[in-house]
């Protein structure tokens, strides 16, 4: 390589790292008791946090208090090549890569059908979703949030969540599907 084409690589780098979006700022916010209480509250959280029109900006502040500080988000799919591909990222990296798409696009998901399994203190949540870009607009995907959580005694935590898509080759189990006409049904309350 060339001096100049050595060059001329370095101030490309430079110049489309200097286009890259400013990092989004999460503030800092006390948990809501009604969020971080119940495993109903944390996973209605979980949902309303992401969930907004094109334009408007998420309570990334709000969400974060539903997390652990070391919380890992895995978000699967299946790459060019047919393989699983995990993208495993901290919650500010989620923020990060979601909160523009969010903002330009609008974007709702809810929760369609949930299965909990809870021993003591702990608490796996399979939860089905639906996503739209507007509310009651056209389903654009269906998945499946996997979250774990734990109560310290005081409140709910959320340790991880991993997600995959519906796809041809992947589709939602009869057994994650409401029953036609049959809403979520939640948790009671601790």
């Amino acid at each position: 390589m060339t001096r100049i084409t050595t060059s001329a690589l370095v101030l490309g780098l430079a110049l489309s790292a200097s286009a890259a979006p400013p990092p989004v700022k999460v503030g800092q916010a006390a948990p809501r008791p009604e969020d971080v209480s119940t495993i109903d509250g944390m996973i209605k959280a979980f949902y309303d946090v992401i969930s907004g029109p094109a334009g408007a900006t998420r309570d990334w502040a709000r969400d974060r208090t539903l997390y652990i500080p070391d919380v890992r988000f895995v978000s699967m799919s299946v790459g060019k090549d047919g393989k699983p591909h995990a993208e495993v990222s901290s919650h500010q990296q989620y923020v990060e890569r979601t909160d523009p798409f969010f903002v330009k696009e609008g974007f709702y998901e809810i929760e369609v059908h949930r299965e909990t399994f809870r021993f003591g203190n702990i608490a796996h949540v399979l939860s089905s979703y639906e996503s739209r870009k507007t509310p009651g607009g056209p389903v654009t995907s269906r998945g499946i949030n996997s979250v774990e959580l734990f109560f310290d005694g005081t409140r709910w935590w959320i340790a991880s969540a991993i997600w995959d898509s519906e796809r041809p080759d992947n589709p939602i189990p009869a057994q994650m599907l409401p029953p036609s006409g049959r809403q979520v049904t939640p948790e009671k309350a601790r």
